[in-house]
């Protein structure tokens, strides 16, 4: 897995990325809310350079294909740790969950994959009480609504 100095840019989009790939579907609608939220305008990207952080995740996803999503999840994985300590900035953290939690919900169906992404973050960064639950509720809403 490729590293990115802390606190960058990169640092910050690609675990935005593993987010949106924690339910093997990356939708229009994701990149779109992505895009409306001022992702690349947050983090500081170039155009497209969210893209090319998303495909050199896929990239090490697939040279690492022996990780399954349980074990990337694990908040104590040795590469879960590794990709949030890049990110020790405060206010991007925040910026990161509440962008992974827009492409979440962005296609009205939250996974298990993104809550499970999120939940690790959240305890990583040792978040507020409560980040862990909301996708659990939105998963709820959308079960409920669908109904």
């Amino acid at each position: 897995m490729r590293t990115y100095k802390c606190d960058t840019p990169q640092a910050a989009a690609r675990l935005v990325a593993l987010c949106l790939l924690a339910d093997s579907h990356v939708s229009t609608d994701e990149l779109k809310a992505l895009d409306e939220a001022g992702l690349a305008e947050k983090f500081g990207l170039a155009p497209g350079e969210f893209q090319t952080v998303m495909q050199g995740l896929c990239e090490d996803l697939t040279l690492s294909a022996h990780m399954d999503w349980g074990q990337l999840c694990a908040p104590n994985s040795e590469l879960m740790q590794q990709l949030v300590a890049e990110l020790k900035n405060t206010r991007m953290r925040r910026d990161v969950m509440h962008l992974c939690k827009i492409a979440a919900q962005a296609d009205n169906h939250v996974s298990e994959g993104e809550s499970a992404v999120l939940a690790a973050y959240a305890r990583a960064w040792q978040m507020p009480a409560g980040w862990d639950v909301i996708c659990r509720k939105c998963a709820e809403a959308t079960t409920s609504a669908a109904s």
